[in-house]
């Protein structure tokens, strides 16, 4: 099984690593981590970060449904999405917003 890395810049909390397909959220949660989550489902924006690809990363784009609420939450910010909808697929960096 692949894992990839996940970072948070400019936060104390140190990198991780994530099994491949795993949802962002659960593995989030489990490990402490510096993000909160409320509803799970896309439709509060407690967990709204920017995510960017790591170095070899890829982030697959978000669907219909987030894009909807990103509207709402982050209409002018582009690398915006809501963690709790992102699986892992790549390295990736990510910061809250």
């Amino acid at each position: 099984m692949m894992h990839y890395t996940l970072d948070f810049p400019d936060s104390p909390y140190p990198s991780i690593q994530l099994p491949e397909g795993s949802a962002l959220s659960l593995q989030l949660s489990a490990l402490n981590s510096p993000l909160l989550f409320g509803c799970r489902a896309g439709l509060c924006g407690t967990c709204l970060i920017e995510l960017q690809p790591g170095a070899e990363g890829s982030i697959a784009p978000a669907s219909a449904d987030e894009r909807e609420a990103l509207d709402i939450y982050a209409p002018d910010q582009p690398l915006a999405r809501l963690a709790c909808q992102v699986q892992v697929t790549g390295d990736m960096r990510i910061r809250k917003l």
